[in-house]
């Protein structure tokens, strides 16, 4: 019996010695990110000698000019905004969706729901012409709406809600069906709230998505008051070519929403990943 004990306690420090070293192999880029922010261009370009840490004090004016030269409050407003919207649509959308190539029936149901998986199978970026043409058609260039268009719906959102319908079971639908229960009450009251996992899990992923996209931001939004914090930085990148420590500032500002949103919905983030299966 102590033996056995024992071995349990040899392998649970085992696992969290491993679980820390990996910790702080993820840690690290973001530590050198913020360290690389504070220090000079020439401290951050140096390799012999080679500086993990400011050597002439810590420059926070950094930040300072990053935040005069570009308006941080615009692209939080923007990025927000679509990453709000992307969120609204995709879950409204796809929990519909879902519910019905889940839990109805009706003519041409697989070859509709085929259709979804092969959506899914195709690269996104061979959708950015017809999705721009249909954009610039409706007018929505360098607007909010030509931002969330993409996100309108979505195909992975539609295969995540249909499976997570498909687990409930059949005996509250059927008993809601005998207490008069339309086939629209059965879903607002009685199925759709009790997939509320799976809509956290398709809320995150859509907003891990949205934030991290840059192609479509690029191409739909060129002006500096319209565009999103991705299509920022990278536009930064060509005119603070050789200033490191002005990106990398940048970069941490540009990463605060998330960690904003993270901190106050952490609960919701567990819960979703957890009872998902995924990983981000």
């Amino acid at each position: 019996m102590e033996s056995a004990k024992r071995s349990a306690l040899i392998r649970k420090i085992i696992m969290y010695v491993i679980l820390t070293i990996m910790a702080f192999i993820m840690l690290v880029p973001f530590v050198w990110m913020i360290l690389t922010a504070v220090k000079t261009n020439q401290e951050a370009i140096s390799v012999n000698p080679f500086y993990i840490f400011p050597q002439n004090g810590w420059h926070w004016e950094n930040f300072a000019e990053v935040w005069k030269n570009y308006n941080f409050l615009i692209l939080y407003k923007n990025t927000l905004l679509m990453i709000f919207f992307r969120v609204l649509c995709a879950c409204l959308t796809a929990t519909m969706a879902g519910y019905a190539f889940g839990r109805l029936k009706f003519p041409g149901k697989k070859v509709m729901f085929a259709l979804v998986l092969i959506q899914m199978m195709i690269p996104a970026q061979i959708f950015i012409i017809p999705q721009y043409l249909m954009v610039s058609s409706l007018g929505w260039l360098n607007t909010v709406a030509g931002l969330v268009f993409p996100g309108i719906v979505t195909a992975f959102g539609t295969y995540l809600l249909k499976t997570g319908y498909e687990g409930l079971s059949k005996d509250l639908e059927e008993a809601a069906a005998i207490d008069g229960c339309n086939v629209g009450q059965r879903f607002l009251h009685i199925m759709m709230p009790l997939t509320k996992s799976s809509m956290v899990s398709l809320g995150i992923f859509t907003a891990l998505f949205a934030f991290k996209d840059l192609m479509w931001p690029m191409i739909v939004c060129t002006r500096a008051e319209t565009t999103t914090l991705s299509a920022g930085l990278a536009k930064m990148q060509g005119q603070y070519s050789s200033d490191y420590p002005q990106m990398m500032a940048a970069a941490v500002l540009a990463v605060i929403p998330m960690i904003v949103i993270y901190i106050i919905f952490q609960k919701q983030f567990v819960e979703g990943i957890a009872t998902s299966g995924g990983k981000l």
